[in-house]
């Protein structure tokens, strides 16, 4: 009786068991396959990573040491021809060279680029810059600071690749849209010593914004630069990012509202921009100094420098800017042009506006250095009357 019904729970159990055995390694097979896919994921991942990492360094690297080689054999044509001092005869040494080095390296040194390449090393003479800018840019992007001709531009513009790494079209535009040249018009206005920092402002800035219909408000202007906030701190330049628009400041039982309120990472302060339609007018400044004063106090954080403002109008009167000396109150005031005019008036504006630009400056610097003179000379004079 014991037997059979040991015979007859063994054949109830015994499958089930079994049954239970195999569910078990199914189990143990699927988990198993399961973690392999995971690693083959998380290991194709990883590859790719490191592949694209040591692309970009070989990239890199191999863009340096191009840049680096074109510059030497720029720098020995040079050196050669120059000390043979005979022109056409350079010439005829550079197009048999050029012949030569085509036949055993490729078109990289056909005439058209080992001419660029001479001009490269004529232009950046100082082997150190060129190592420095080597490692980001590109030869594209130096074949397009070649005809700048000068070298503060060619510097500031290298300098705008490195900081903002931007691409060779991007570079174009702003060598298109006189970047250089309106930063400098806005340093003439500054003087050593006061709260307005050097390279930090242009004027005029090109405000193209798309949708700004003609005869428009301010607020017009306000939306239509939030709405294109990118293409604004493209232009406006490195280092700045939102922090609000309208920004509500309560004095008292007075409310005033700044349009717009910026931060520079790199100057460590708050900005505040007022946008103006029509002619800077001169109750302007009692505004932002206002402005400035409060943010000064209520949002100006701990290990940050004092906030300074920009003034953007339609159109500025540059000798009352310069008689009211906004700059000593860390004021700013700047053109902005909501349409690009043709390139040869566009031009022709911007070499007006730089050249009344340094010569108020230099009016300016000569006034400074004739008030000194004559202090010096009537605290001799003093001296001398009372011996």
């Amino acid at each position: 009786m014991f037997i059979c019904m040991l015979g007859l729970f063994k054949s109830w159990v015994t499958p089930n068991s079994h049954k239970g055995k195999m569910m078990g390694k199914n189990k143990e097979t699927l988990a198993t396959q399961n973690t392999i896919m995971i690693d083959e994921i998380a290991l194709f991942v990883k590859i790719s990573e490191i592949i694209e990492n040591r692309k970009y360094r070989v990239q890199t690297v191999v863009n340096s040491e191009a840049t680096l080689m074109f510059w030497e054999v720029g720098n020995h044509i040079n050196s050669t021809v120059l000390d043979a001092k005979r022109a056409t005869y350079g010439k005829q040494i550079v197009v048999k060279l050029s012949q030569q080095l085509q036949e055993k390296y490729g078109k990289s040194f056909e005439l058209t680029n080992l001419r660029r390449i001479m001009r490269f090393a004529e232009k950046f003479t100082d082997y150190e810059i060129v190592a420095t800018l080597s490692p980001q840019l590109s030869w594209s992007h130096i074949i397009e600071l070649l005809p700048l001709k000068s070298e503060e531009a060619r510097l500031y513009y290298a300098q705008d690749v490195l900081d903002r790494k931007i691409g060779v079209r991007e570079l174009r535009r702003q060598i298109s849209r006189k970047a250089y040249e309106r930063r400098e018009i806005a340093n003439t206005r500054i003087d050593e010593g006061d709260m307005l920092p050097f390279n930090v402002f242009k004027d005029p800035y090109m405000l193209d914004l798309h949708g700004l219909k003609d005869n428009f408000a301010e607020a017009d202007l306000e939306k239509a630069i939030l709405l294109e906030l990118e293409a604004f701190l493209l232009e406006f330049g490195n280092g700045f990012t939102f922090v609000a628009r309208q920004k509500r400041m309560t004095i008292e039982d007075d409310d005033f509202w700044l349009d717009l309120l910026f931060y520079h990472r790199d100057l460590c302060r708050l900005v505040a921009v007022e946008l103006k339609i029509g002619k800077f007018k001169p109750q302007y400044k009692g505004q932002m100094e206002l402005y400035l004063k409060w943010l000064d106090r209520y949002e100006r954080r701990p290990l940050e420098n004092s906030p300074i403002g920009i003034i953007l109008c339609t159109a500025a009167s540059r000798e009352q800017v310069e008689l009211l000396e906004l700059n000593k109150s860390g004021i700013a005031v700047a053109e902005y042009w909501t349409s690009m005019p043709p390139k040869a008036e566009f031009e022709r504006k911007i070499r007006e506006i730089l050249t009344d630009a340094k010569e108020r400056l230099s009016r300016r610097k000569l006034l400074t250095s004739s008030d000194v003179k004559r202090d010096i000379e009537y605290f001799y004079e003093s001296k001398d009357d009372d011996e």
